[in-house]
């Protein structure tokens, strides 16, 4: 079966097309977020994948996955404010623990990463699905990738099913009442607006899918 494992290069190339997204995507996602936030998502998130990039493109992050996601998740807490930098911080550096100091993972491996990622996530903000948060896309995210690598698909297929459901995920948070953040703030307000931090979420997961997908 093709694409059974990944490396640092994929984690490398997943980051750099995470900060890239980000970038495309600052003005959206800041859109978002007047509507129901602070309206600094989109410049806070492109701002801490700029600095990720840039520590990886100095050398200055170790070349195995896992301490490369905990480098990676340490700049972000230390370059983005708000919510998000703390958030993913987290997400990061619980999935680079997860995955140890080996050269490489595989499916099973990734999903415990991304689950203790979710864990991290859930722990910290005090949020479940249902919300209105990043969880709303990363849970069933994470749940997808589960059943599919189950049902013994590869990892770049079971990625682009884990990315789908973190899509819908997202979509499915416009019509929800904010419990959690600022947005709650805005009670029945929040209702109809798509939540920023499920919406980078969903683009991160699919970065990562696409680097996966690039092995394959």
């Amino acid at each position: 079966m093709e694409g059974t494992s990944v490396n640092a290069e994929t984690v490398h190339r997943w980051l750099q097309g995470a900060a890239a997204s980000m970038k495309e995507s600052r003005d959206y996602l800041t859109q978002l977020d007047a509507a129901i936030g602070d309206a600094d998502h989109g410049t806070n998130m492109e701002r801490g994948f700029t600095a990720v990039l840039a520590k990886l493109d100095a050398g200055d992050a170790p070349n195995a996955p896992g301490p490369m996601l905990i480098a990676a998740g340490s700049t972000l807490v230390s370059t983005v404010g708000g919510a998000s930098g703390p958030l993913w911080g987290t997400a990061l550096r619980r999935a680079g623990r997860a995955l140890g100091d080996g050269d490489e993972f595989d499916g099973a491996q990734l999903a415990l990463a991304l689950r203790a990622a979710l864990d991290g996530v859930v722990e910290l903000g005090a949020a479940e699905e249902g919300d209105k948060t990043m969880v709303d896309s990363l849970s069933p995210a994470v749940r997808a990738l589960d059943e599919s690598l189950r049902s013994g698909a590869a990892i770049a297929e079971a990625l682009a099913t884990a990315q789908t459901a973190g899509e819908e995920g997202m979509r499915a948070t416009v019509p929800l009442q904010a419990q959690k953040g600022r947005a709650s703030y805005l009670g029945e307000r929040s209702i109809g607006h798509q939540d920023p931090g499920a919406t980078s979420t969903a683009l991160i997961l699919a970065a990562l899918a696409n680097s996966v997908g690039a092995e394959s």
